[in-house]
């Protein structure tokens, strides 16, 4: 008889991973089988391994996901017992897993059955993508390579955009990786007016674009971005009937899926593929594993997928950590097939060619340079690049270094609604109380925000929001004060708002509180009490701030090292800042953070690689 299951305080293990163990140990019993209590630690450990984000356990890393793994089984053993149970199956290859079983064991991954079909069908479908035929025998360069020239002067001196751009006029799959302020989006709008130039050319019909990306405010981001590109192509000369094509709005990617209520399904699966040619994803980095299978299965034979995303931020908050697996599996080898490169030659020059057959994505992705959004008022590349390598005696430098434009440290401050930072802190936010244009409101709200690793505790958001709300309108506010910034916590399709939009109470004319979000008309406007979930906005979870940007930035770091701290999501932060960045921290929490990576047990890249 095996020993009982046994946990410790503060290991994490929720509820429903303690009733999976159960289930499956009362199916034992009523079929008069001992139960293997190391079988039902390691189910509880593959249903926790969800919860904070992995596609798997792995019971050679359990200290992953506990704090204090050291009575557990050990892993040589683990993996004997996990491999004899009948609740374990062992699939070979790319093979279906029983679905009699509810974990698979697959190259020393424990994984839920579900997320490894997940994994296994993602796995699937970006490799039925990268497999379809070249457009090299179709695509005619010389026609559009005045357009080329026009858009990429540099593109023969090595330009990276313009090989972005190049490369998805012959691949269906592309990745396009890079920092803030790298220029993906912008590299976007010219790469899309190629695709319609090809076409227009050819006499086919202009190419049906979906714009889309996890969230709302990414997505709105994305059109803006598009919008404001095409107007400043047509005023350097492009063709305006080009101009004019490119795409104006964009959406969540669960609105370009097709929502099912109360479902887990959408209305685009492989079987009813969108109907779209071209669909670029923003902010790739925050598209989970389930999200992310159910996305490229969707993508119909023939289109193009083109994903935009950085590597170094935050994972997903769900399972999964995507783009770095394929990005990983793609590697840093952009040759070209030799059809591919001589096709490209007339608009690139000498593109590298593979010797044979391109392996696993390679040739699939284009990594631009940073530019960490740098403008006059902030210097952030010498921070970032440091954070991002994990260099705390580098970025602890950088920070101290008085002649960096926009950096501020708060070395060792701890509360930044305190003593002399707390005026600084508040002045923006308190400009809102005079505001009366929705759009005015709105624009300003976004300026400025400050930025936790918690959601809970005393630094973590909901407190924070408390506390400067609180100071605004006093402690005995009205719950939807004139100037209260709101963030929707949830989507709701019928409202035409999303998690992670950002909202602003204003009192109208007649003294009624009204609540105005952007929308791509212009503001709108919502009796508070209508509006899906929401809390305040702000401070705001790093994570909850990803996809966003704003003029400043404040990052509070907690007074103790904490598991969510790591060095991704310190970059996370601090690229959020498009004029001044102010971080308050303690010399021990940034070192603790800089030497922990957001890792995420994944079976993915190995699978594409294969």
């Amino acid at each position: 008889m095996s020993r009982p299951l046994r946990w410790r305080d503060g290991d994490g293990v929720r509820a429903v991973d303690l009733a999976l163990a159960d289930v499956l140990r009362r199916r034992d019993r009523a079929d008069g089988v001992e139960p293997d209590e190391r079988v039902l630690q390691a189910a509880a450990l593959a249903s926790l391994a969800i919860a904070q984000g992995h596609a798997a356990f792995d019971p050679a890393r359990p200290e992953l996901l506990l704090d204090d793994a050291g009575e557990l089984p050990d892993a040589r053993a683990w993996l004997q017992a996990l491999a004899a149970s009948r609740w374990v199956t062992t699939p070979g290859g790319d093979a279906v897993a029983d679905s009699g079983a509810p974990l698979v064991l697959e190259a020393g991954l424990l994984y839920l059955r579900r997320y490894r079909e997940y994994e296994r069908r993602l796995a699937h479908g970006l490799q039925r993508l990268a497999a379809h035929p070249s457009d090299a025998d179709v695509i005619d360069a010389e026609a559009i390579a005045a357009l080329f020239a026009a858009l990429f002067p540099h593109a023969r001196d090595g330009d990276r955009q313009a090989r972005a751009a190049a490369f998805a006029l012959v691949q269906r799959l592309l990745l396009i990786t890079g920092g803030p302020g790298t220029g993906k989006t912008t590299t976007i709008a010219r790469l899309l007016l190629l695709l319609l130039a090809q076409a227009q050319h050819a006499g086919s019909a202009p190419p049906r674009i979906a714009l889309a990306a996890p969230t709302g405010r990414a997505a709105e981001r994305m059109a803006q971005s598009l919008r404001n590109a095409g107007t400043q192509l047509r005023a350097t000369g492009i063709d305006a009937v080009l101009c004019d094509a490119l795409p104006t709005a964009a959406s969540t990617l669960h609105r370009l899926l097709g929502t099912i209520v109360d479902s887990p399904r959408f209305r685009h699966d492989i079987d009813h593929p969108l109907p779209y040619d071209v669909i670029v994803v923003d902010e790739a980095s925050m598209v989970d594993l389930p999200l992310m299978c159910k996305l490229v299965e969707a993508v119909p034979v023939g289109a193009h997928l083109i994903l935009l995303g950085d590597r170094d931020q935050l994972p997903s908050v769900e399972a999964g950590d995507v783009l770095a697996a394929i990005v990983d599996a793609a590697g840093d080898d952009d040759a070209l097939p030799v059809a591919s490169a001589h096709a490209l030659q007339p608009l690139l020059g000498i593109v590298p060619a593979t010797s044979g057959t391109t392996h696993g994505l390679t040739g699939h992705r284009v990594q631009l340079k940073r530019g960490y959004r740098l403008s006059d008022a902030l210097d952030l590349a010498p921070l970032a690049t440091a954070m991002r390598d994990g260099d705390a005696d580098r970025a602890l430098a950088v920070l101290r270094d008085d002649a960096l434009r926009g950096v501020h440290f708060h070395d060792g401050l701890l509360d930044p609604l305190a003593g002399a930072t707390r005026d600084a802190l508040l002045a923006p936010w308190r400009a809102l109380a005079d505001m009366a244009d929705p759009a005015q409101a709105l624009s300003l709200a976004n300026r400025m925000r400050l930025l936790t690793a918690l959601r809970e505790g005393p630094q973590g958001a909901h407190a924070l929001n408390a506390r400067i709300e609180e100071a605004l309108a006093g402690a005995q506010r009205a719950p939807y004060f004139h100037g209260r910034l709101l963030l929707i916590t949830e989507n709701s399709y019928r409202h035409g708002l999303f998690n992670g939009d950002i909202g602003i109470c204003l009192r109208d004319d007649e003294g009624a509180t009204v609540a105005w979000f952007a929308g791509s008309d212009g503001p709108r406007a919502f009796h508070p009490a209508a509006l899906p979930a929401h809390t305040g906005a702000f401070a705001m979870t790093v994570h909850k701030a990803q996809g966003s940007e704003f003029d400043e930035v404040w990052l509070q770091l907690p007074r103790l090292d904490a598991r969510p701290l790591s060095r991704e999501l310190l970059y996370t932060a601090i690229t959020r800042a498009r004029s001044a960045l102010h971080v308050c921290a303690s010399e021990g929490v940034l070192r603790a953070a800089l030497a922990r990576h957001a890792v995420r047990i994944s079976g993915l890249a190995a699978r594409l690689a294969r």
